[in-house]
């Protein structure tokens, strides 16, 4: 018995019966010989991390457009923000922790540059639309690794997918890093929309913060701890009503007064602009595109849609500078 065996043994043991196995997965669509020593949900979490769409998070917006200052989130804290909370729910109810951290790793990385800004300005060149979670699936299965993929299990591909608050993950492991997505990004963006001084702590209703807490520990201590103590030793993952009430009602207010403010999301429209003209410049320089997108439309894909994965998988910088590059005359001297 190998390494891999004895940990797949050691899963049967000891994690609840509502977890997922590793050596239970509905497995890879490309079947392909098991490591040695690493489980393959372990062994998933590994790829993403080691991805170039992973490393590309990290100058990503995650709520504010270029901020100034170095303690704002980007996409890749708030990923890891989001993968420490919900290993943290995973190993309390004792399920499956390499499944959990496999998909909250990987769960934003179909995010565009400038954040949501980005993905609502490609949907309107997108065919089908487009939709941050469905690419993200779209990448680990077509695009990284120069069109080859991650080739990752059922499972970690699943929970990509319906990460999202109207999705219905397959597994609780993908249920965990749902409800831990929107934990993360609700308490983070009220630390950035604070330190921004677009709110202050005293803005948000009371009925809320005596529920949850006045800070950020507080609120993450009391969320994590009803999420546990909710979902122990039943097939489900959820909250109490109370905590729920207040939770949803917390996230009502910062769409009314931060992720719709004026002043953190005035940069939207140029960001916006940024998109729309690196679309119309590549949509009539086909041949500039880099050439694993140009290999999509040889093998097939669909011209609007190999431009709307390049242009995804940009950074903010990425995207900034491509666009400076493009349509900003150069200086120039003559001797």
């Amino acid at each position: 018995m190998n390494i891999r065996e004895k940990i797949e043994q050691r899963e049967h043991e000891i994690l609840s019966p509502y977890a997922s196995f590793s050596d239970q997965s509905k497995g890879r669509e490309v079947e392909i010989p098991q490591c040695d020593i690493r489980p393959v949900y372990q062994r998933d979490r590994d790829r993403i991390i080691h991805c170039k769409a992973f490393r590309r998070l990290k100058q990503k917006t995650q709520v504010f457009l270029a901020p100034q200052g170095d303690h704002y989130r980007t996409r890749l804290t708030h990923t890891l923000e989001v993968s420490q909370n919900a290993r943290t729910i995973a190993k309390a109810l004792r399920l499956n922790e390499d499944l959990t951290e496999a998909i909250a790793l990987g769960h934003d990385i179909g995010h565009t540059p400038y954040g949501h800004c980005g993905e609502r300005a490609l949907n309107k060149f997108c065919p089908g639309g487009f939709e941050h979670n469905r690419q993200g699936v779209r990448l680990v299965e077509i695009l990284e690794k120069n069109g080859e993929g991650l080739n990752l299990t059922y499972e970690v591909r699943d929970g990509i997918l319906n990460h999202q608050t109207s999705g219905d993950p397959a597994t609780l492991e993908g249920k965990i890093v749902r409800i831990s997505d929107k934990i993360a990004y609700i308490n983070s963006d009220i630390d950035d929309a604070v330190r921004a001084h677009i709110i202050k702590n005293e803005d948000i209703p009371q009925k809320y913060t005596d529920v949850l807490g006045n800070t950020l520990n507080e609120r993450l201590n009391t969320l994590i701890h009803d999420i546990i103590s909710s979902s122990e030793g039943i097939n489900d993952i959820k909250m109490t009503a109370e905590i729920e009430d207040a939770f949803k009602g917390l996230r009502k207010f910062m769409f009314e007064n931060v992720y719709t403010n004026p002043i953190a999301k005035g940069e939207e429209t140029k960001a916006a602009h940024v998109i729309d003209q690196l679309f119309e410049y590549y949509s009539n320089h086909i041949d500039e595109l880099p050439d694993e997108f140009r290999m999509l439309i040889d093998k097939g894909t669909d011209r609007a849609r190999a431009i709307c994965d390049y242009i995804a998988c940009m950074s903010d910088q990425y995207a900034t500078n491509m666009f400076k590059e493009l349509t900003i005359p150069k200086t120039w001297n003559i001797l």
